[in-house]
Protein backbone atom coordinates (compact mmCIF):
# COMPACT_ATOMS: atom_id res chain seq x y z
CA UNK A 1 0.00 0.00 0.00
CA UNK A 2 1.64 3.38 -0.96
CA UNK A 3 0.62 6.32 0.47
CA UNK A 4 -2.63 7.73 -1.15
CA UNK A 5 -4.05 4.96 -2.03
CA UNK A 6 -7.28 3.86 -0.31
CA UNK A 7 -6.95 0.27 -0.45
CA UNK A 8 -7.31 -0.07 -4.26
CA UNK A 9 -4.27 -2.50 -4.60
CA UNK A 10 -5.01 -6.14 -4.12
CA UNK A 11 -3.93 -7.96 -0.90
CA UNK A 12 -1.01 -9.35 -2.58
CA UNK A 13 0.53 -5.58 -3.50
CA UNK A 14 0.31 -4.38 0.59
CA UNK A 15 1.89 -7.65 1.68
CA UNK A 16 5.73 -7.76 1.42
CA UNK A 17 6.18 -10.85 1.57
CA UNK A 18 3.90 -11.60 -0.76
CA UNK A 19 6.54 -12.78 -3.64
CA UNK A 20 7.24 -16.01 -1.55
CA UNK A 21 3.76 -17.49 -2.04
CA UNK A 22 2.72 -19.23 -5.13
CA UNK A 23 0.16 -16.75 -5.67
CA UNK A 24 1.92 -13.83 -4.98
CA UNK A 25 4.62 -14.71 -8.02
CA UNK A 26 1.32 -15.62 -9.85
CA UNK A 27 -0.21 -12.00 -9.39
CA UNK A 28 3.16 -10.47 -10.54
CA UNK A 29 4.82 -10.05 -6.50
CA UNK A 30 8.19 -9.02 -6.66
CA UNK A 31 10.98 -8.60 -4.26
CA UNK A 32 11.65 -5.13 -2.18
CA UNK A 33 14.75 -3.89 -4.03
CA UNK A 34 16.73 -2.86 -0.46
CA UNK A 35 17.67 -5.21 2.50
CA UNK A 36 15.25 -4.44 5.20
CA UNK A 37 17.58 -2.48 7.58
CA UNK A 38 20.31 -2.19 5.67
CA UNK A 39 19.79 0.59 3.02
CA UNK A 40 21.52 0.59 -0.18
CA UNK A 41 22.39 -3.22 -0.25
CA UNK A 42 22.16 -6.03 -2.53
CA UNK A 43 19.72 -8.88 -1.00
CA UNK A 44 19.38 -11.27 -3.75
CA UNK A 45 16.42 -13.37 -2.07
CA UNK A 46 15.13 -16.66 -3.22
CA UNK A 47 11.77 -18.02 -3.04
CA UNK A 48 11.72 -21.24 -1.04
CA UNK A 49 12.91 -24.41 -2.38
CA UNK A 50 15.43 -22.15 -5.24
CA UNK A 51 18.54 -22.29 -2.76
CA UNK A 52 20.65 -25.14 -4.65
CA UNK A 53 22.99 -26.60 -1.56
CA UNK A 54 26.89 -26.26 -2.50
CA UNK A 55 26.91 -23.22 -3.65
CA UNK A 56 28.49 -19.87 -2.33
CA UNK A 57 26.85 -16.73 -1.49
CA UNK A 58 28.08 -13.33 -3.19
CA UNK A 59 30.00 -11.52 -0.48
CA UNK A 60 28.18 -9.09 1.41
CA UNK A 61 28.80 -5.58 1.41
CA UNK A 62 31.47 -3.73 3.87
CA UNK A 63 29.49 -3.68 7.48
CA UNK A 64 26.49 -5.98 6.53
CA UNK A 65 25.86 -8.45 7.78
CA UNK A 66 25.13 -12.23 5.68
CA UNK A 67 22.09 -12.48 4.70
CA UNK A 68 20.27 -16.30 4.00
CA UNK A 69 16.53 -16.83 3.07
CA UNK A 70 14.49 -19.55 4.64
CA UNK A 71 15.86 -23.22 4.16
CA UNK A 72 19.36 -22.06 3.23
CA UNK A 73 22.88 -23.25 4.30
CA UNK A 74 25.14 -21.16 6.15
CA UNK A 75 27.53 -18.64 4.41
CA UNK A 76 30.55 -21.22 4.86
CA UNK A 77 32.40 -17.29 5.09
CA UNK A 78 31.40 -16.92 8.43
CA UNK A 79 32.40 -19.70 11.20
CA UNK A 80 30.57 -19.87 14.68
CA UNK A 81 33.40 -18.45 17.26
CA UNK A 82 33.96 -22.37 18.68
CA UNK A 83 35.48 -23.31 15.44
CA UNK A 84 38.02 -20.58 15.69
CA UNK A 85 41.72 -21.69 17.67
CA UNK A 86 41.50 -20.70 21.17
CA UNK A 87 37.77 -19.99 20.63
CA UNK A 88 34.69 -21.34 23.21
CA UNK A 89 34.05 -25.31 23.50
CA UNK A 90 31.65 -26.70 20.93
CA UNK A 91 30.30 -28.26 23.43
CA UNK A 92 29.28 -28.86 27.19
CA UNK A 93 32.03 -30.49 29.19
CA UNK A 94 30.52 -33.77 30.95
CA UNK A 95 31.37 -33.84 34.63
CA UNK A 96 33.75 -36.18 35.77
CA UNK A 97 32.62 -39.96 36.42
CA UNK A 98 30.38 -39.65 32.82
CA UNK A 99 27.29 -39.01 34.59
CA UNK A 100 25.15 -36.00 34.28
CA UNK A 101 25.17 -33.59 37.65
CA UNK A 102 27.22 -36.44 39.29
CA UNK A 103 30.44 -36.79 41.02
CA UNK A 104 33.55 -38.79 40.85
CA UNK A 105 32.77 -42.75 40.98
CA UNK A 106 33.90 -43.36 44.29
CA UNK A 107 32.71 -47.01 44.55
CA UNK A 108 35.39 -47.91 41.65
CA UNK A 109 37.89 -46.00 43.05
CA UNK A 110 37.40 -47.81 46.40
CA UNK A 111 37.31 -51.09 44.67
CA UNK A 112 40.52 -50.40 43.24
CA UNK A 113 42.40 -48.98 46.22
CA UNK A 114 40.93 -52.33 47.98
CA UNK A 115 41.95 -54.89 45.45
CA UNK A 116 45.64 -53.15 45.40
CA UNK A 117 46.24 -53.07 49.47
CA UNK A 118 45.06 -57.40 49.21
CA UNK A 119 47.80 -57.47 46.23
CA UNK A 120 50.43 -55.92 48.68
CA UNK A 121 49.35 -57.69 51.63
CA UNK A 122 49.80 -60.98 49.67
CA UNK A 123 52.90 -60.11 48.75
CA UNK A 124 54.32 -59.45 51.67
CA UNK A 125 53.05 -62.60 53.64
CA UNK A 126 54.68 -64.97 50.82
CA UNK A 127 57.84 -63.47 51.23
CA UNK A 128 57.89 -63.63 55.18
CA UNK A 129 57.13 -67.52 54.58
CA UNK A 130 59.70 -67.61 52.34
CA UNK A 131 62.39 -66.14 54.32
CA UNK A 132 61.00 -68.14 57.32
CA UNK A 133 61.59 -71.23 55.31
CA UNK A 134 65.23 -70.77 54.41
CA UNK A 135 65.70 -69.38 58.00
CA UNK A 136 64.23 -72.88 59.50
CA UNK A 137 66.37 -74.85 56.40
CA UNK A 138 69.25 -72.63 57.88
CA UNK A 139 68.75 -73.51 61.63
CA UNK A 140 67.98 -77.09 60.96
CA UNK A 141 71.23 -77.56 59.43
CA UNK A 142 73.40 -75.96 62.60
CA UNK A 143 73.42 -77.55 66.63
CA UNK A 144 71.54 -75.51 68.57
CA UNK A 145 73.14 -73.86 71.77
CA UNK A 146 70.67 -75.59 73.80
CA UNK A 147 71.15 -79.31 72.60
CA UNK A 148 74.98 -78.99 73.16
CA UNK A 149 74.16 -77.46 76.70
CA UNK A 150 72.09 -80.71 77.37
CA UNK A 151 74.54 -83.47 75.72
CA UNK A 152 77.72 -82.24 77.81
CA UNK A 153 75.67 -82.32 80.93
CA UNK A 154 74.68 -85.50 80.74
CA UNK A 155 77.25 -88.25 82.26
CA UNK A 156 79.25 -90.11 80.43
CA UNK A 157 78.30 -93.92 80.33
CA UNK A 158 81.84 -95.00 81.49
CA UNK A 159 82.30 -91.91 84.12
CA UNK A 160 80.59 -90.30 87.05
CA UNK A 161 78.76 -91.12 89.89
CA UNK A 162 76.99 -94.35 90.33
CA UNK A 163 73.24 -94.89 91.25
CA UNK A 164 73.01 -94.10 95.02
CA UNK A 165 72.59 -97.79 96.39
CA UNK A 166 69.96 -98.76 98.60
CA UNK A 167 71.18 -99.37 102.43
CA UNK A 168 70.60 -102.94 103.70
CA UNK A 169 67.59 -104.02 106.35
CA UNK A 170 67.45 -107.11 108.52
CA UNK A 171 65.50 -109.24 110.30
CA UNK A 172 67.24 -110.09 113.65
CA UNK A 173 66.34 -113.82 113.21
CA UNK A 174 68.79 -113.42 110.33
CA UNK A 175 72.37 -112.59 112.50
CA UNK A 176 74.91 -114.31 113.34
CA UNK A 177 73.56 -115.34 116.96
CA UNK A 178 75.69 -116.44 119.74
CA UNK A 179 75.63 -120.29 120.80
CA UNK A 180 73.02 -119.63 123.77
CA UNK A 181 70.27 -117.29 121.57
CA UNK A 182 67.42 -118.49 119.82
CA UNK A 183 64.13 -117.21 118.08
CA UNK A 184 60.68 -117.34 119.08
CA UNK A 185 57.50 -116.15 118.02
CA UNK A 186 55.40 -116.36 121.03
CA UNK A 187 55.07 -112.49 121.77
CA UNK A 188 52.94 -110.51 119.31
CA UNK A 189 53.91 -107.64 117.61
CA UNK A 190 57.58 -108.31 116.00
CA UNK A 191 57.60 -106.93 112.12
CA UNK A 192 59.83 -109.60 111.57
CA UNK A 193 59.09 -112.21 108.51
CA UNK A 194 56.60 -114.92 110.41
CA UNK A 195 56.66 -112.49 113.90
CA UNK A 196 59.93 -114.31 114.98
CA UNK A 197 62.43 -112.67 117.02
CA UNK A 198 65.73 -113.14 118.88
CA UNK A 199 65.45 -114.19 122.29
CA UNK A 200 68.77 -114.92 124.75
CA UNK A 201 69.95 -111.93 124.75
CA UNK A 202 70.13 -111.32 128.72
CA UNK A 203 72.71 -113.74 129.23
CA UNK A 204 76.18 -112.68 129.80
CA UNK A 205 78.25 -112.63 126.50
CA UNK A 206 75.26 -113.09 124.52
CA UNK A 207 75.87 -111.55 121.10
CA UNK A 208 74.17 -110.59 117.42
CA UNK A 209 76.39 -109.54 114.40
CA UNK A 210 75.31 -108.30 111.32
CA UNK A 211 77.58 -108.19 108.77
CA UNK A 212 77.89 -105.42 105.79
CA UNK A 213 79.61 -106.14 102.44
CA UNK A 214 78.28 -103.18 100.05
CA UNK A 215 78.86 -100.12 102.04
CA UNK A 216 78.94 -97.52 98.83
CA UNK A 217 81.62 -95.15 100.80
CA UNK A 218 83.10 -94.19 104.22
CA UNK A 219 81.13 -91.89 106.56
CA UNK A 220 78.56 -91.13 108.75
CA UNK A 221 75.68 -93.86 109.35
CA UNK A 222 72.93 -94.57 111.47
CA UNK A 223 72.03 -98.04 112.57
CA UNK A 224 68.74 -98.72 113.94
CA UNK A 225 67.25 -101.55 115.61
CA UNK A 226 63.78 -102.41 116.50
CA UNK A 227 63.40 -103.96 119.73
CA UNK A 228 60.67 -104.68 123.15
CA UNK A 229 61.26 -104.50 127.07
CA UNK A 230 58.69 -105.74 129.19
CA UNK A 231 57.63 -102.42 130.31
CA UNK A 232 61.37 -101.40 132.06
CA UNK A 233 64.38 -99.78 130.39
CA UNK A 234 67.75 -101.90 129.22
CA UNK A 235 71.19 -101.05 127.84
CA UNK A 236 73.74 -103.19 125.65
CA UNK A 237 77.23 -102.89 123.99
CA UNK A 238 77.23 -101.56 120.63
CA UNK A 239 80.71 -102.80 118.51
CA UNK A 240 81.46 -101.65 114.78
CA UNK A 241 84.56 -103.41 113.10
CA UNK A 242 85.52 -104.77 116.58
CA UNK A 243 85.53 -101.76 118.25
CA UNK A 244 83.03 -100.45 121.30
CA UNK A 245 80.94 -97.06 120.60
CA UNK A 246 81.87 -94.71 123.37
CA UNK A 247 78.54 -95.28 124.73
CA UNK A 248 76.01 -97.94 125.70
CA UNK A 249 72.81 -98.44 123.40
CA UNK A 250 70.05 -96.59 124.98
CA UNK A 251 67.04 -99.51 124.96
CA UNK A 252 64.64 -97.90 127.35
CA UNK A 253 60.58 -98.23 127.58
CA UNK A 254 60.05 -95.66 125.05
CA UNK A 255 56.93 -97.61 124.31
CA UNK A 256 55.75 -96.85 128.24
CA UNK A 257 54.54 -100.61 128.67
CA UNK A 258 53.73 -101.37 131.74
CA UNK A 259 55.48 -103.64 133.84
CA UNK A 260 55.84 -107.72 132.52
CA UNK A 261 53.78 -106.38 129.30
CA UNK A 262 55.95 -107.44 126.20
CA UNK A 263 53.22 -107.27 123.81
CA UNK A 264 53.34 -103.48 124.29
CA UNK A 265 56.62 -102.75 124.87
CA UNK A 266 57.38 -102.88 120.99
CA UNK A 267 59.78 -99.81 120.47
CA UNK A 268 63.02 -98.66 118.43
CA UNK A 269 66.42 -97.07 118.71
CA UNK A 270 69.53 -95.85 117.17
CA UNK A 271 73.22 -94.95 117.30
CA UNK A 272 75.37 -92.68 115.05
CA UNK A 273 78.20 -95.02 114.15
CA UNK A 274 81.24 -94.36 111.46
CA UNK A 275 81.62 -97.20 108.27
CA UNK A 276 84.04 -97.86 105.89
CA UNK A 277 83.74 -98.25 101.97
CA UNK A 278 82.80 -102.06 101.29
CA UNK A 279 82.55 -105.14 104.43
CA UNK A 280 82.04 -103.63 108.12
CA UNK A 281 80.65 -105.82 110.96
CA UNK A 282 77.83 -104.52 113.76
CA UNK A 283 77.63 -106.35 116.66
CA UNK A 284 74.99 -106.08 119.62
CA UNK A 285 75.94 -107.95 123.00
CA UNK A 286 75.10 -108.00 126.61
CA UNK A 287 78.59 -106.83 128.83
CA UNK A 288 79.53 -106.64 132.35
CA UNK A 289 77.10 -103.93 133.66
CA UNK A 290 74.88 -104.08 130.89
CA UNK A 291 70.92 -104.18 131.66
CA UNK A 292 70.08 -107.35 128.10
CA UNK A 293 66.22 -108.08 129.58
CA UNK A 294 64.80 -107.34 125.64
CA UNK A 295 63.77 -108.94 122.33
CA UNK A 296 65.82 -108.47 119.17
CA UNK A 297 63.26 -108.10 115.56
CA UNK A 298 64.71 -105.81 112.76
CA UNK A 299 68.06 -103.91 112.32
CA UNK A 300 68.36 -101.48 109.25
CA UNK A 301 70.84 -98.48 107.76
CA UNK A 302 70.67 -94.68 107.01
CA UNK A 303 73.46 -92.54 105.64
CA UNK A 304 74.46 -89.86 107.71
CA UNK A 305 73.00 -88.99 111.35
CA UNK A 306 69.44 -88.85 111.34
CA UNK A 307 67.00 -89.57 114.26
CA UNK A 308 64.16 -91.38 111.82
Amino acid sequence: MTPGNSGASTPEDDDPFGYLYADGQANGAQPPTGGYGYPGSVNRVRAVGERQYGQQQAPAGYGQVPQQGYGQQPNPNYAAPETAPGGAPQSRQSPPGGGRGRGPNTKGLLIGAIAVVAAVVIGITIAMMNGDSKNDDTAGNQPSAGASASQSADPSPSGGDKAPQELPKSDAQLLSLSPDMSTSKEVPGAQSEGGLYVVGLNQPGAQVTWTLNNIPKSGDYTVFVRYGVPGEDAKTTLTVNGTEVGRKLNMANFAGAEQGDWEHGWTKTYAWINLNEGKNTISLSCQDGDQCNAYLDQFWLKAGKVTS
